[in-house]
């Protein structure tokens, strides 16, 4: 494993690692709202270290990431594309798969929205979200995010706390092992309710971005996911031409924690044939 300090959009030092072969292909893991890398440990301590270079990073505002106060460092799509940008060229990433797990599918979006498609090889959008406005709400995304929100980015700790719990358990159709859950609970702690706030405080409609794509694209999806409900999925099939669905029944948030074997082999597939193209 190697340990990078990346500076991204504005500036902002983004904490970022690796595993893997050095020469392999390259699968970049973006993670979602007031999450870690850490949530992809199941990725990069499988298998797919041995055939592929594996990278991912806290978001800015997340886990070892900088996190400056100013919201205005968290609501510009600008900012959030060149810090993957940035990724991509310090590191020397030779076309990547962008795997998205939901603000992830934000992020992914502002960057080809900024940079276009040509320096990626495919997309893998996890319970993706692309789209945030009023219009979506319990339409696209569902009642275990927005019933925590208010607590999760009020400024008192025992709301935070409470809110946090429950948007934990929510993540996953089936209660996780206890020390799994604790672990995540704990990363998602780190990050500070005015991050979480002004994440959600953007307007965000990314179908311009989704009709441009050229890449492949693999949306998978939890049919038992109550925070980016399914209907997110459906929709980004509908308005993406080269997507492709991998519907997991039974399983809610986070399909790659939720049902790694199937996860990882359908993930190192995508990225084989999407070098391919």
């Amino acid at each position: 494993m190697k340990i990078h300090s990346v500076t991204g959009g504005n500036g902002v030092r983004l904490h970022v690692r690796e595993w893997g072969k050095a020469d392999a292909p390259a699968i970049l893991f973006i993670h979602g709202w007031s999450q870690s890398h850490i949530c992809w440990l199941k990725q990069y301590e499988s298998e797919l270290a041995s055939a592929f270079r594996l990278v991912a990073f806290d978001l800015r505002g997340h886990g070892m990431s900088e996190a400056p106060e100013a919201g205005d460092h968290y609501t510009q799509s600008q900012a959030w594309a060149d810090d993957i940008a940035a990724i991509v060229e310090q590191l020397g990433l030779r076309h990547p798969v962008l795997v998205g797990w939901s603000y992830g599918g934000f992020v992914i979006c502002d960057y080809i929205r900024a940079y276009g498609q040509d320096a990626i090889a495919g997309i893998n959008f996890v319970g993706a979200a692309v789209t945030l406005d009023r219009a979506a709400f319990g339409v696209l995304i569902g009642p275990c995010f927005l019933d925590h929100v208010p607590g999760a980015t009020a400024d008192d700790l025992p709301s935070n706390i409470q809110a946090m719990r429950a948007f934990v358990r929510g993540c996953t159709a089936r209660p996780l092992p206890r020390d799994e859950y604790e672990i995540a609970l704990s990363w998602n702690m780190v990050v500070p309710p005015k991050v979480r706030a002004a994440l959600v405080t953007r307007v965000i409609d990314s179908d311009d971005v989704l009709r441009s794509l050229e890449r492949p694209v693999l949306v998978t999806q939890g049919l038992s996911d109550r925070v980016i409900l399914p209907a997110m999925g459906d929709h980004i099939l509908k308005t993406c031409r080269t997507g492709n669905a991998s519907w997991y029944p039974e399983t809610g948030h986070a399909p790659f924690i939720e049902d790694t074997p199937r996860f990882n082999r359908e993930l190192a597939d995508f990225v084989r044939k999407a070098r391919e193209l």
